[in-house]
């Protein structure tokens, strides 16, 4: 089989941050999305991926090159538009050939991997196998709905009435026939080629098509709350271990890992939590569900269930900071300038709150 990675779009939900990187390299935990997708299909013992990439190709080659760290052989795909899932599996044709493959989208984080998935496709003769979990919206995602025997009846994308709480994860799996499907489908009234509606004929064509139910936990980290409501759930999960330096004053709780390079000084971190390589931790406290990308100096300051990305500054904030995303290369810091006042600059669509 082969991996089939989509990591294009311009990530329009998530600026600031995607305002100059890939919503797929976003870290969670310090590991960006698209690295943990990869090592997920790795682990499914497949080693040859295909990424579809948009206008932020340069970012995502960059970041992920030829593959190697993972031991996979990566090749890059070009979309010149991002005009619908199904259009990317065209896009893909070459690539994939005849073989059967997975494709997996590049901003999706879901538990447990998905090597119980791929050897369930790979040993049986279904022509697709598609993956379902419960949610609360589903209005905003694909839906499916199923008849009394459980097997697929219709799948409809973004229903305003929604026939099921079932929505399609972001995981999918294919044979070639797949290939037919998107060249007879035509584009919905978004104006994309759907990947329900290939699977959908699929099914109308007398197709195999398996739904497999995800009872686990799944989050497409397409906006902010998404991304923290990720990063909480994969800080759970971390094997907890401190690599780098923590003087006496120091408070640090068991779930808590610290990177190499990293110091922390006179502080007090409590887990679950990260804090990444050579990052500085001063006269500060960093609470729980909080990640500390590389590089980033803490001092005189408190945060928690936050993300704070690489080669960022807090320094001396005298109220507590929670529930933020702070992008890379930010400085945050108490102003010396009198007539006391705020003095920022924010770029668009961003979000400050203040007491």
């Amino acid at each position: 089989m082969k991996g089939l990675i989509l990591s294009g779009g311009k990530g329009s939900r998530l600026y600031p941050l995607t305002f100059t990187n890939a919503k797929q390299l976003i870290p969670v935990a310090n590991t960006p999305v698209l690295f943990r997708v990869i090592a997920s299909i790795r682990d499914a013992g497949i080693d040859d991926i295909g990424i579809v990439v948009g206008s932020t190709a340069a970012k995502i080659k960059q970041a992920v090159g030829t593959g190697d760290r993972w031991g996979v052989n990566i090749t890059y795909i070009q979309q010149d538009q991002p005009l619908g899932l199904a259009h990317a599996v065209k896009t893909a044709a070459d690539f994939l050939g005849d073989d059967r493959f997975v494709m997996f989208l590049g901003d999706n984080v879901i538990e447990g991997g998905i090597s119980p998935l791929i050897a369930q496709f790979a040993n049986s003769e279904w022509n697709s196998q598609i993956v379902l979990t419960p949610i609360d919206h589903p209005e905003d995602y694909g839906v499916a709905e199923l008849d009394d025997d459980g097997r697929i009846k219709r799948l409809i994308e973004k229903p305003k009435h929604p026939p099921s709480n079932l929505a399609l994860v972001g995981i999918y799996m294919f044979d070639h026939h797949i290939m037919q499907a998107v060249n007879e489908i035509t584009p919905s009234w978004r104006g994309e080629l759907e990947i329900t509606d290939a699977i959908q004929w699929l099914v109308d064509h007398d197709y195999s098509v398996h739904p497999y139910i995800h009872r686990g936990w799944w989050i497409d980290t397409g906006q902010p709350g998404d991304m923290l409501e990720a990063n909480d759930l994969v800080l759970e999960e971390l094997a907890y271990k401190i690599e780098g330096y923590v003087d006496r004053e120091s408070e640090v709780g068991r779930r808590v890992t610290i990177q190499r390079g990293a110091e922390i000084i006179n502080s007090v971190v409590r887990g679950p939590s990260i804090i990444g390589e050579n990052a500085r931790i001063v006269n500060s406290y960093i609470g729980p569900f909080t990640s500390i990308d590389h590089d980033v100096i803490i001092e005189d300051s408190e945060i928690e269930h936050s993300m704070v990305l690489e080669n960022s500054q807090i320094r001396d904030i005298p109220a507590r900071i929670q529930d933020s995303l702070i992008g890379r290369n930010a400085v945050i810091k108490r102003s010396p300038i009198k007539p006391k006042a705020l003095k920022m600059t924010v770029g668009d669509n961003s979000r400050i709150g203040i007491l």
